[in-house]
């Protein structure tokens, strides 16, 4: 008996130090809008409303065309539109309070705002065709850990905004921070080229950027004393935003390390190959493009080579060697050979 009472003063001491730093927050002045204001304004910013498939439509072009001439300047420009920021913001008001009716209108803004981007690049990519990816879009297929950083912090700095309007001018700037519509577009793109595997990135940096901010933006309300749902709506409003992260957590992770670790093979490689007397020949035989797959066990370096005179298995395996000597670890070298014949015009005889 004595011990459980020692557990529940210990219980009471917790929740009155966390209620005392949530009054700490709000009495500092986070709590500066009535909730009703915030919710009126939340509620009229997530509505689908022309205006808001007309920025959709325009965000969503000027990011496919910018993403088709590779320029990040354009992007740029669709970024700061960011339309789908403001329902984004609702749904995490809504999920707190348990408001059905603004959770129902921003999460079908958010609906209809993602099919309708997957759908207008989709058209785009169709009509103009894309038959090579520039380096915007393919910046785009793999997500990382820092991705779903990038995204929480944005969203806690664009639900601070919402309720300190003096700091409602950070919300372009957390938009191109942040990026919603220019994957969404990498989406549409990539599958109107039959590239699955370069929509399914996509589309994870997309939903990850998505949770990130809603999860952000909780954050943010909670502190500043929004949250007037009950305590078991509220954990079930946790438990399934943390489950989320959790699962986001493992394929960006991989793809985290996979990032590190290319960076750290790539120098000696790169190295390697210029130092190579077969792989290194200038007009005789260069190397296109390299990269390490390491869904092969053990892992790959492919390498495309263009070159006048055949490569031989030994010539490979030779430096093949010398890699796994330089890594410290087995990598298997696989190279695809373009041959290729410098053709000159013929010397024409002087009349």
């Amino acid at each position: 008996m004595e011990k459980e009472n020692q557990n529940n003063q210990k219980t009471q001491k917790t929740k009155t130090r966390v209620s005392k730093t949530l009054n700490l927050f709000r009495n500092f002045g986070l709590k500066a809008i009535p909730i009703m204001m915030v919710r009126n304004s939340l509620f009229e910013e997530s509505e689908l409303t022309l205006n808001f498939l007309v920025l959709i439509i325009s965000s969503c072009l000027i990011a496919t065309f910018g993403l088709v001439l590779n320029s990040a300047a354009v992007i740029i420009g669709a970024m700061i539109i960011a339309p789908l920021m403001l329902p984004l913001r609702g749904l995490s008001f809504a999920t707190l309070e348990g408001d059905w009716q603004l959770l129902r209108s921003s999460f079908v803004s958010i609906a209809v705002g993602t099919v309708l981007g997957i759908s207008c690049s989709w058209l785009v990519g169709t009509v103009i065709g894309f038959p090579e990816f520039g380096a915007q879009v393919l910046a785009r297929t793999q997500p990382n850990l820092i991705d779903l950083l990038v995204a929480i912090v944005a969203g806690g700095i664009s639900g601070f905004s919402k309720i300190r309007p003096s700091l409602e001018d950070a919300v372009p700037g957390t938009a191109i921070a942040v990026a919603l519509m220019p994957p969404l577009c990498v989406v549409g793109l990539t599958l109107s080229q039959g590239e699955w595997a370069l929509s399914q990135g996509a589309f994870l940096l997309y939903i990850t950027n998505l949770i990130g901010i809603n999860l952000a933006c909780m954050i943010v309300y909670v502190f500043s004393g929004y949250a007037q749902s009950t305590e078991l709506s509220r954990s079930l409003n946790w438990g399934f935003s943390l489950v989320l992260i959790a699962v986001l957590v493992v394929p960006l992770g991989l793809t985290f390390w996979d990032v590190l670790e290319q960076g750290r093979v790539e120098e000696p490689v790169q190295e390697l190959i210029n130092k190579s007397q077969v792989f290194n020949k200038p007009g005789i035989t260069e190397v296109s493009t390299w990269k390490i797959n390491r869904k092969t066990n053990p892992p790959s370096i492919e390498m495309d080579i263009r070159s006048i005179k055949p490569i031989t298995p030994e010539q490979v395996k030779r430096f093949e060697d010398a890699v796994n000597i330089k890594l410290g670890k087995p990598f298997k070298v696989i190279v695809e050979v373009t041959p290729f014949i410098p053709v000159e015009s013929p010397n024409l005889k002087a009349n």
